[in-house]
């Protein structure tokens, strides 16, 4: 249920604890200190124990970093958090940079002086972080140097590192073996010449080893390192008691995760580690012990991202079980918030409370964003006892949520009116939504990229002078990350787009001071069937996995063209087919008006 969410940090707190950074930044002999928004796993989603970021300067955000120098300490946040930083931080002590159009490097090498060192800990920091850095500070002479973690040192008391218990994912679900899977994966190794491969990320250890965990919460992870080696065998670096209810298939060795540096100095030849994912210290470790280091992508990441038949399959039953607690709470919404009484902590609450009624939830999927009116206008935004405001008539809602289940991962973002929106409310939304369905009806040549489509999404705003200051969609996985890599949606997005990939398509429009609206909905990508007069081109397209109502009292048919309104008219008229035997009758009866053609 709904938690209060307090900050480890303030903008009372935040000063003294820096001050104490300085103390410990001036007893090693440096000049800057870098604390990231990570853990030795690379993941967007840490532990309590890995708040380092939140703890020092209060802001909360799921991605971001701070550069902390003698007289100067920049937070470097992006387009999603511009307002939430300023509300969580003591700007005096604290300065917003916007990154990434503010590279770090550049920025520290303005404020360094040669001769000066920049500490950073070698397990929060990638080798690719650590190499664009030493690309720009070594001709400034700044010292680049790995040393122990300050906020450690003064955080006294800093929760412990997370215990919790992993499940085995059932193979109905999973689709594959593991045995299969690391067969598969060891065979692409010895294709290549590698003798193993180095895995850092939990959702990778967990789909490839067809397990779950509970050390994250929100997202079924479990937090540990691996080895991959060419003969398929898997050496799993974990505290054993975590697996006390996990029986993992033959190859696969435990040892403790304490053993994990010790565990590299045992390897030798061509070892396989992700710059882009694993800890610096993981390939100096390698290195000083005389491996070959060949930089590689992590095996795991393109094959997780390829869902396979019976993981879409069970992610489409997730999602109209997700749809049907939708629409209960929409449908309560309606009835429940004009009179007027509601918080957005009672949204919050309901939509759980909705979603556990079915005994399937296992957890939402991320902490539910429900921004009223002006709230709405900030991206990520999270409700507090202290920011809580009332859902007043004549605003707009904004209600972005999503559930783990043990079949599939949902996430969805919706619009209401509270009463009669205005003008300019049902304007904005058409122009949304325009981008949205644009994408929902895309047709394209295989081997494009996220960036190749994320204008398609857009258009529509920048045709009336406006857009969104994030990506049009993330990856999603299969009861694990609500954000997955590597398949976007957005600019800077490379990775070309492959069937069974599963993306969020979700742009959206915020007028800071008024409201924010956001249409979201997860798509597959499919095999695109041929068309009548087409000359037999290699096409992909996207099938649509979440079946809600698009609100249309915000709908201005009168923008649309007619294909636009053709499909928001057959993708509603499709829901109650789908959804509406699991509804309560005053759900399906709202339902049915709720799809009535635009």
């Amino acid at each position: 249920m709904f938690q209060s969410f307090e900050n480890p940090s303030s903008p009372e707190t935040g000063p003294p604890r820096l001050a104490a950074l300085r103390a410990a930044m001036a007893d090693a002999d440096l000049a800057a200190f870098l604390v990231p928004r990570a853990d030795a796993h690379m993941g967007e989603y840490v532990a309590p124990r890995d708040e380092r970021l939140a703890w020092l300067t209060g802001f909360t955000g799921s991605a971001g970093f701070a550069a902390i120098l003698k007289t100067e300490a920049g937070v470097f946040i992006d387009g999603r958090y511009r307002l939430q930083v300023r509300s969580q931080v003591d700007l005096d002590s604290f300065t917003p940079v916007d990154w990434p159009a503010t590279k770090l490097g550049p920025w520290l090498a303005e404020r360094l002086e040669p001769g000066e060192t920049l500490g950073f800990d070698p397990w929060l920091h990638t080798a690719a972080e650590v190499e664009r850095l030493e690309a720009v500070l070594d001709p400034k002479e700044v010292a680049l140097t790995p040393c122990e973690n300050l906020i450690d040192r003064i955080w006294a008391d800093q929760p412990a590192p997370p215990a919790g218990r992993a499940r085995t994912h059932p193979i109905e679900f999973a689709g594959e073996s593991s045995t299969d899977k690391r067969a598969r994966l060891a065979g692409m190794l010895r294709d290549e010449g590698h003798d193993a491969a180095i895995i850092t990320l939990p959702d990778s250890i967990c789909w490839l080893l067809n397990i779950r965990g509970s050390d994250i919460a929100r997202n079924p992870l479990l937090l540990a390192f691996a080895v991959l080696h060419a003969d398929g065998a898997v050496t799993l670096f974990v505290d054993p008691a975590k697996l006390s209810e996990v029986t993992l298939d033959d190859g696969v060795t435990v040892r403790p995760g304490a053993d994990f540096a010790a565990g590299l100095e045992t390897l030798s030849g061509k070892v396989r580690v992700d710059k882009n994912t694993a800890p610096f210290a993981v390939a100096a470790t390698l290195l000083s012990a005389g491996a070959d280091v060949v930089w590689g992508q992590d095996p795991c990441i393109l094959p997780k991202a390829r869902k396979n038949v019976a993981e879409i399959a069970a992610t489409r039953a997730a999602h109209l079980r997700d749809a049907a607690a939708m629409i209960e709470f929409l449908a309560w919404l309606d009835d429940t918030a004009p009179s007027g009484g509601l918080t957005e902590i009672d949204v919050v609450q309901s939509l759980e409370a909705f979603r556990r009624a079915g005994n399937a939830l296992q957890d939402i999927s991320f902490d539910t964003i429900a921004g009223a009116g002006p709230n709405g206008a900030v991206v990520h935004y999270r409700v507090n006892e202290d920011t809580n405001r009332p859902v007043n008539p004549g605003e707009l809602l904004l209600v972005d949520s999503g559930g783990q289940y043990l079949d599939g991962t949902t996430d969805i973002t919706r619009t209401v009116p509270i009463g009669a929106p205005t003008d300019e409310h049902r304007r904005a939304f058409t122009r949304v939504l325009q981008g949205m369905i644009a994408i929902s009806r895309a047709r394209w040549p295989r081997g494009l990229a996220g960036r190749d489509l994320d204008a398609l999404a857009r258009a529509p705003l920048w045709m009336d002078g406006r857009d969104y200051d994030h990506g049009t969609g993330h990856g999603v996985g299969v009861f694990l990350n609500v954000h997955e890599g590597p398949q976007r949606l957005a600019r800077i997005s490379e990775v070309p787009l492959e069937p069974g990939m599963i993306l969020s398509n979700e742009p959206g429009y915020y007028r800071e001071g008024a409201f924010g609206i956001r249409i979201e909905n997860l798509i597959v990508v499919e095999e695109a069937p041929a068309l009548p007069g087409g000359d037999d081109r290699d096409q992909l397209c996207f099938s649509t996995l979440t079946w809600v109502p698009i609100d249309r009292r915000l709908v201005a048919a009168d923008l649309m063209s007619q294909a636009e309104r053709d499909w928001l008219n057959a993708y509603h008229a499709e829901i109650p087919g789908l959804v509406a035997d699991r509804l309560s009758p005053g759900a399906a009866d709202w339902l049915e008006k709720a799809c009535r053609p635009v």
